[in-house]
C-alpha cells in the first residue's frame, strides 16, 4: 500500500520526530499550517493503511510510525525499477549515473559502495 503526497509529508515529520502528539505534528508544519482536522484525517487514513499507530494518554494520542523510512523508500525504489526500468537494476543505475548531476566525487563514492557490495557477495 502507498501513501498520498500529503500523507507522505506527514509521515516524513513523524519519522523525524519518532513519536508525536497532534500539537507536535502541527508545530513542524510550515505556514500556512493545516487544520487539526486535516491532520487527524490523514492520521486516521495512515492508521488504516498500517503505517501509523498510537498510544492513548487520557484524551490525547501519541502517534508513532509502524513502517521504517528505509523500508518505505526501498519499496518505492524497487517499484520504480520494476515499472520504469523493466525490473533491471543495472538499467536504473545506468540512468541514474548518466541523467543526474552527480559530481566525479559522488560517482567515485558510488563505485566504492558497489565495489564493497561485490566483495560482500
Amino acid at each position: 500500500m502507498q501513501l498520498s503526497k500529503t500523507e507522505e509529508q506527514l509521515m516524513q515529520y513523524l519519522w523525524k520526530l519518532e513519536k508525536a502528539f497532534m500539537k507536535d505534528l502541527l508545530e513542524v508544519y510550515p505556514e500556512p499550517k493545516p487544520a487539526t482536522t486535516t491532520v487527524a484525517t490523514l492520521l486516521k487514513r495512515m492508521i488504516g493503511k498500517g503505517f501509523v499507530d498510537y498510544k492513548t494518554y487520557g484524551k490525547s494520542r501519541e502517534y508513532y510510525p509502524l513502517v521504517k523510512k528505509e523500508d518505505y523508500f526501498s519499496k518505492h525504489v524497487n517499484g520504480l525499477i520494476k515499472t520504469f526500468f523493466n525490473d533491471s537494476a543495472s538499467q536504473f543505475a545506468s540512468f541514474f549515473t548518466r541523467k543526474t548531476d552527480l559530481t566525479k566525487e559522488e560517482l567515485e563514492e558510488l563505485k566504492s559502495i558497489i565495489d564493497q557490495e561485490i566483495k560482500n557477495k
